[in-house]
């Protein structure tokens, strides 16, 4: 049988399959910091990546300049031992320690920039014009880094592998490139969890940051890195996750980017269906505070995988006596999108999950 979009028959029986039986709720471990403890290990092994928490991270820092409040600083350091990575550093004018935010940039099959989708380049005109670009078509006109900045946090940034000052990826190699790391008994999926983990305890180790109060946010395939980031580090103490939260099976329909590869294998750790459902996975995090939004018209994520997802996320965080600490919310009149509105209810929820900076 030929799959020409729609699922086969075979690839229909084994999503029928999926039970997610490690899930709260479902899972035989009733006490849930229990179940959190062996709902992470199983994650963690699913990974394929091993831990990088040997890795030096031998940070190279750049002059800083001057923005709007805020100094601006790149930095090159070792997330994990196979290459290095550059970020884009923010931190307010003023005597810290500040809070932070991980801020993890979305896929968008735009791989010439990546830190610069959420950060505006000040070192390189030609990205400038592309991240300016980017910002228009999702972020309201906005660079929500150095908007973050503004308001008093730390915002760290970096590329992830394909991205930017990463050899850009044309959209058809990400599957050689996902290929290559699965023959090698790796996965795209878990080098980038790996990497977010590590940025998050690198942003830990800064004297400027105050390390209680460190928060992930993200919007698209950033939304699934930023749940994913507090789910995996005890270095993040809050997430925001806009535009990426669905359940699995019901996002497995018929014209879904999930079933096409490519970007896909940035987001599937082989094997993790077979235990958790997605929503089970930032379940994980509980009960840590975290908001998630949702964009009614995004065709991306049905309405129907939004509501399962959601339903599940209520009833791990009431579960822990923390219902309260999760919200959320669907924008009807909103796409694929985290556009200004969008951006001031999250700054509005940061400051009152991790306290206005000093």
């Amino acid at each position: 049988m030929t799959a020409t979009g729609d699922l086969p028959a075979f690839h229909s029986a084994l999503k029928d399959e999926l039970t997610f039986p490690l899930a709260w709720g479902t899972s035989p471990v009733r006490d849930f910091d229990a179940w959190r403890r062996t709902a992470r290990a199983v994650v963690e092994e699913h990974l394929l990546v091993g831990r990088q928490d040997g890795t030096p991270y031998a940070p190279e820092f750049t002059a800083r300049s001057d923005g709007d409040g805020y100094t601006r600083e790149l930095v090159t350091l070792s997330l994990t031992r196979y290459g290095r990575v550059r970020g884009a550093l923010l931190t307010p004018r003023g005597a810290g320690p500040f809070p932070a935010v991980l801020l993890l940039h979305d896929h968008g099959s735009r791989f010439d920039i990546g830190k610069e989708k959420g950060v505006r380049p000040w070192y390189d005109d030609t990205r400038l014009a592309s991240a300016e670009e980017w910002a228009g078509r999702y972020f309201g006109g906005r660079f929500v880094g150095d908007e973050l900045a503004r308001r008093g946090y730390v915002v760290f940034c970096a590329d992830a592998l394909g991205w930017g000052d990463r050899e850009p990826l044309a959209y058809e190699r990400q599957q050689a490139l996902a290929s290559t790391l699965f023959h090698l008994g790796g996965s795209l999926a878990g080098l980038l969890a790996r990497e977010d983990v590590r940025a998050a305890g690198f942003l830990a180790g800064l004297d400027r940051v105050d390390a209680r109060r460190i928060t992930a946010l993200g919007f698209s395939m950033g939304g699934y890195r930023a749940w994913q980031t507090a789910a995996l580090s005890d270095d993040v103490a809050a997430a925001a996750s806009v535009c990426w939260m669905t359940g699995l099976k019901e996002m497995m329909v018929p014209g879904n980017n999930t079933l096409r590869g490519q970007s896909a294998f940035h987001t599937l750790h082989p094997g993790l269906a077979r235990h958790l459902d997605l929503p089970d996975v930032a379940g994980i995090a509980a009960p840590k505070p975290m908001l998630f939004f949702h964009g009614g018209l995004d065709t991306l994520f049905p309405a129907d995988g939004v509501r399962v997802a959601y339903d599940k996320l209520r009833a791990v965080w009431r579960a822990c006596g923390a219902g309260e600490r999760l919200r959320l919310k669907t924008w009807p009149e909103r796409g694929h999108v985290f556009d200004a509105a969008m951006q001031d209810e999250v700054f509005a929820w940061l400051e009152s999950v991790s306290g206005a900076p000093a």
